[in-house]
């Protein structure tokens, strides 16, 4: 049987850090076959359209996010990474203020994150995880108030079932397609939630719908089964009854 971890949302340097060192420790007792992140592992704060014409515009950070986005990545065995809003922000500054320098490779994200140096697949479009199942980000459709309803509806647009991050929440949603008394195929669309710290999130206000989370997929031949983990105030979370990160208070 296939395991696969899969991670959204740590917008680095505004990560969970007790969380993903829980994670961490995880990753390597579990042995995975695949560690797979959708998206927004670095925030690519300064380079925000958030932060034009304030201080953070200024702040001379990147290098450093970088270098611990790679870290964290190294030390959760990251196999594949997905396309998403954040990892765009590299591409869009550029293209928008100095386009001449897309013709430079070690600005392209894949080349300025190093993931050559990790061995990470990077997938510009949406990764085929497992049998009738895509991973996607999830920013490319409408947003829904409830975890695992955003994920369903990029699955009847896609027609696969969906694992997807973004919203920051944790939730699965099926739709059954069915006439006449006969069931049809099943769509399934989950949301595995975020690993940012919210308290430095600043644009919440202090209030997010959000859930803190990972997911494990399980997959035996054309069989797929998605388990959803989530994380607890200090960090710490239950898989198989055994608890992850019990020392963080």
């Amino acid at each position: 049987m296939k395991k696969i971890v899969i991670v959204s949302d740590m917008q680095v340097p505004f990560h969970d850090r007790k969380a993903i060192a829980s994670l961490i420790a995880f990753v390597k007792s579990f042995k995975p076959d695949e560690v797979v992140t959708i998206g927004d592992e670095i925030d690519f704060n300064t380079l925000s359209r958030f932060a034009e014409n304030t201080p953070e515009q200024y702040e001379q950070t990147l290098g450093k996010d970088r270098d611990e986005t790679f870290q964290i990545l190294h030390d959760l065995q990251v196999s594949h990474m997905v396309r998403s809003n954040h990892s765009d922000r590299l591409y869009s500054q550029i293209m928008h203020k100095i386009p001449s320098f897309l013709s430079l490779p070690e600005l392209r994200f894949e080349k300025f994150m190093r993931l050559d140096e990790l061995g990470i697949t990077y997938h510009s479009k949406p990764y085929a995880i497992a049998p009738n199942w895509i991973a996607v980000h999830g920013d490319q459709t409408p947003i829904k108030s409830q975890g695992g309803l955003s994920a369903l509806e990029a699955a009847r647009r896609y027609g696969r079932n969906v694992i997807s991050g973004h919203t920051h929440r944790m939730g699965r949603s099926s739709f059954t397609e069915a006439m006449g008394g006969r069931k049809g195929r099943i769509l399934h669309g989950v949301e595995v939630g975020n690993l940012m710290d919210m308290s430095k999130a600043s644009y919440v206000k202090g209030y997010a719908n959000w859930q803190s989370g990972f997911a494990i997929m399980y997959v035996e031949g054309s069989h797929v089964h998605v388990e959803l983990v989530y994380i607890e105030k200090d960090g710490s979370f239950m898989v198989n009854g055994k608890v992850y990160g019990r020392s963080h208070k």
